[in-house]
C-alpha cells in the first residue's frame, strides 16, 4: 500500500529557474539564539519570470484566504507577505538586482536532487550562487502579534552551476 501524499494544490509552487542565496540545505541553522535551527534558502527570482511570479502571487492569495480563520475572519491590512523586491531592499547586493526574493525554511530536511532527479548527497554540490528550481508552500501565520504569509521549503532541484555568492571560489580554480 502506497503512502498517502499530502498536497496543497492552491498554495504549493514549483518555481522556474532561480538562484540560491544563503543556502542551508544540509544542516539546519538558527539565525539568532532565540530561534530553532531550520533548513533554509533565499530564492532569487528574476523579475522577468512572469510565470513563477504569477504562481507565487496566486499561492499567496490562497494562503491569505486560508488564514482568515487565524486572523479573526478577515485579512489584516498590515499583513507581512514573503515576496520582496531585491532592488528596493538589497540595493547593496548586486546579485539581488532585477530580482524578487523569498526566504523559505523548514524544520525538516528538504529533498535535494540534481537535474536528473538523483539525490545530491555531497553538500558542496549545492551552494549559494548555483541555479535551481524549488518546491515551496505558502501558509498563514499569527505569532507574537505578527500576522502574515510564510514560505515553507519542500524540495530543491539543482539545474546549473553559478558563481559563488560572497566571493568564494573553488579550490580547482585557485590552484594549478
Amino acid at each position: 500500500m502506497s503512502k498517502p501524499t499530502t498536497t496543497n494544490q492552491t498554495t504549493k509552487v514549483i518555481t522556474g529557474k532561480v538562484r540560491l542565496s544563503y543556502a542551508h540545505l544540509f544542516k539546519p541553522v538558527a539565525l539568532s539564539e532565540d530561534q530553532d535551527p531550520k533548513y533554509s534558502v533565499c530564492l532569487l527570482i528574476p523579475k522577468s519570470d512572469n510565470a513563477t511570479l504569477k504562481k507565487i502571487n496566486n499561492a499567496v492569495e490562497a494562503a491569505k484566504q486560508n488564514g482568515t480563520s487565524l486572523w479573526g475572519g478577515k485579512v489584516p491590512n498590515n499583513l507581512k507577505t514573503p515576496l520582496r523586491d531585491g532592488d528596493e531592499e538589497r540595493p547593496d547586493q548586486p546579485e539581488y538586482e532585477n530580482c524578487y526574493f523569498i526566504n523559505a525554511s523548514s524544520k525538516t530536511a528538504p529533498g535535494v536532487v540534481d537535474k536528473d532527479v538523483q539525490p545530491i548527497l555531497d553538500s558542496t554540490e549545492i551552494y549559494s550562487g548555483c541555479y535551481a528550481r524549488a518546491s515551496v508552500n505558502f501558509y498563514p501565520f499569527s505569532k507574537a502579534g505578527n500576522k502574515g504569509i510564510a514560505c515553507g521549503l519542500n524540495n530543491v532541484q539543482k539545474i546549473a552551476d553559478g558563481d559563488y555568492l560572497g566571493g568564494r571560489s573553488r579550490a580547482e580554480d585557485d590552484f594549478d
